[in-house]
C-alpha cells in the first residue's frame, strides 16, 4: 500500500481535470439536434477521423481511420468537416462556465482543463464532489453535450480519474485511496509516461504504475529525471505539478504544416503552400516578438513519410521574405517531380528575442528594421480586417485555391450561414445553432 503519511485529509488540494467527451463530434451535435444519438464523425478535409461521437465509437470507427474504412464499418455515419472556429468558441463558454466556480483554471487544450477548488467547500456549503457535479451539470446544460471529471489531490491523479469513467464520468480519487486506482494499471495511462518511458520501466522491472508508485525514493531518483520524478510523487497523493494559468509568453519552435487533397507534385502549387506555411509561422513569431536563427522546411509524402531540409540563417529573423527566398534556394533538395505529396511545412526553431539594434558597416540592420516596420503593419491590417487578407505573391495560389477539392473541399455549416459582421475567420459570440428546424 502507498504511504499515505504525506496527507491529514483526504484533500489537501481538491484538484479537477475536466475533459469534454468526444468534443469535436459533441459541438457538432450540439449546433445541429438532429446530430443527437447519430454516428458522427470530424475530419473530412483530412481523409481520417479527427473526432468520433460515441454512437460512431460503438461501430468500430476510431480516430486516424481513412474514410473509406468509417464508411464501410458504419455505413449510416455523418462526416462533416472540421470546424475549428465553432470548437474554439465552446471552448471559451466551457472555460468560462467553469471560472464561474474558481479563477484557478489552467486551459491545458481546448477540449480540455485543470481547476483548483482547494478551500471552497465553504464558499458553496458543499463537498468538493458536490462542487464537482455542479460544474459537470452546468457545462452539460449550457453547451448541451457531456464533460467527464476526476478530482483528486494533484494534477496526475484528477487527469486519471476525467478518464476512468467516460462519457460523462465523475471519479473521486481521494490521496488514501489513490493506490486502488493503480493496481494492474499500464503505465501508459499516465499522463507524461509515453512509450519510451514504459519501455524504460518495464526493463527495470517495473510493470504497472502500482509498480512505480512503490518504488523508494533512492532508487526513483537513481534512475529517472525530474519530470518523471514529480510524477512519482503526484502518484503518491503530493501536490507538485502547479496550475498554469498564465497565457503562453513564449515558444522554443513554431511549425506550420498544412495538408492538401488531392495530393500534388506541381512544384509551384507546393512552394505556394510552403509560402503560406511560413508566413504563418512569421505571424506567430512575430506576435511574440521573436526571430528565428534555424528553420526546416519539408514535403509529406502518400506514405507520411517526409522530405526536407535544415536551414541556419545568417542572422535571426522573424521576415518571411528572407525564409521563402532560402526555401527556394534549397527546393531543388527536397522536391522530385516523381513524387506525389500530400502536405508541407515549416519548423521554426532556436527561436530568441527579436533584437534589431546591433550597428553593421551594410545597412543590413536599418533596411531590416524597415522591413519590420512594414510587417506589423500588415498585422494590423490582417488583424482588423482577417488572416491574409494581404500576403506575399509566393502565397497566392495557396491562397486563392482551396486546400481541398471536390467533397473534401466542403465547407463547415458555420463558414456557410454567417451571422451579419461575421467572416469565415472571424466570428461573434452569439448563438452557435445553425441547424435546420424540420
Amino acid at each position: 500500500m502507498i504511504n499515505k503519511s504525506f496527507t491529514l485529509e483526504d484533500f489537501p488540494n481538491a484538484i479537477l481535470h475536466i475533459d469534454g467527451d468526444a468534443f469535436f463530434a459533441s459541438c457538432e451535435q450540439a449546433r445541429d439536434p438532429k446530430l443527437k444519438g447519430r454516428p458522427v464523425v470530424t475530419g473530412k478535409e483530412r481523409g481520417i477521423a479527427s473526432s468520433m461521437s460515441y454512437e460512431a465509437k460503438a461501430k468500430g470507427v476510431k480516430r486516424g481511420m481513412p474514410l473509406w474504412e468509417i464508411k464501410r464499418v458504419c455505413p449510416e455515419v455523418i462526416i462533416l468537416p472540421s470546424d475549428y472556429e465553432t470548437y474554439s468558441l465552446l471552448s471559451k463558454r466551457f472555460f468560462d462556465i467553469v471560472r464561474r466556480y474558481t479563477p484557478q483554471v489552467e486551459e491545458y487544450g481546448i477540449d480540455e482543463c485543470f481547476a483548483d477548488i482547494t478551500g471552497l467547500r465553504r464558499l458553496f456549503h458543499m463537498s468538493y464532489e458536490k462542487i464537482a457535479e455542479k460544474i459537470q451539470n452546468d457545462l452539460d446544460k449550457e453547451l448541451g453535450f457531456t464533460f467527464s471529471i476526476g478530482l483528486a489531490p494533484n494534477k496526475v491523479l484528477s487527469k486519471l480519474g476525467s478518464k476512468w469513467k467516460k462519457p460523462s464520468g465523475l471519479t473521486v480519487i481521494p490521496g488514501y485511496d489513490a493506490h486502488k486506482f493503480l493496481i494492474n494499471l499500464p503505465l501508459d495511462k499516465i499522463w507524461g509516461i509515453g512509450s519510451q518511458t514504459k519501455a524504460y520501466l518495464e526493463k527495470l522491472g517495473v510493470m504497472t504504475v502500482l509498480d512505480f508508485a512503490r518504488k523508494d525514493e533512492a532508487w526513483v531518483i537513481h534512475n529517472l529525471t525530474k519530470p518523471h520524478i514529480e510524477i512519482w510523487k503526484e502518484l503518491r497523493g503530493e501536490y507538485i505539478l502547479k496550475l498554469n494559468m498564465e497565457e503562453k509568453q513564449t515558444y522554443s519552435s513554431v511549425q506550420k504544416v498544412k495538408t492538401f487533397t488531392p495530393p500534388s507534385s506541381d512544384k509551384s502549387f507546393l512552394f505556394s503552400q510552403l509560402s503560406k506555411n511560413i508566413e504563418n509561422a512569421c505571424i506567430k513569431i512575430r506576435r511574440y516578438n521573436l526571430a528565428a536563427k534555424e528553420a526546416v522546411f519539408f514535403f509529406k509524402k502518400q506514405d507520411f513519410s517526409h522530405t526536407g531540409v535544415k536551414v541556419k540563417f545568417t542572422r535571426s529573423t522573424c521576415i518571411p521574405s528572407d525564409m521563402i527566398g532560402m526555401a527556394e534556394e534549397h527546393l531543388k533538395e527536397f522536391y522530385n517531380r516523381n513524387e506525389l505529396y500530400r502536405s508541407t511545412g515549416v519548423v521554426l526553431s532556436k527561436l530568441e528575442n527579436n533584437i534589431v539594434d546591433q550597428l553593421d558597416l551594410f545597412g543590413k540592420v536599418a533596411q531590416t528594421k524597415e522591413t519590420l516596420k512594414l510587417y506589423n503593419v500588415i498585422d494590423s491590417i490582417n488583424d482588423k480586417y482577417g488572416k491574409h487578407k494581404v500576403y506575399l505573391a509566393s502565397s497566392m495560389t495557396a491562397n486563392t485555391y482551396g486546400a481541398h477539392q471536390g467533397d473534401r473541399g466542403d465547407n463547415a455549416q458555420r463558414k456557410i450561414d454567417l451571422f451579419k459582421g461575421e467572416t469565415k475567420r472571424k466570428r461573434i459570440g452569439i448563438p452557435m445553432f445553425t441547424g435546420d428546424i424540420s
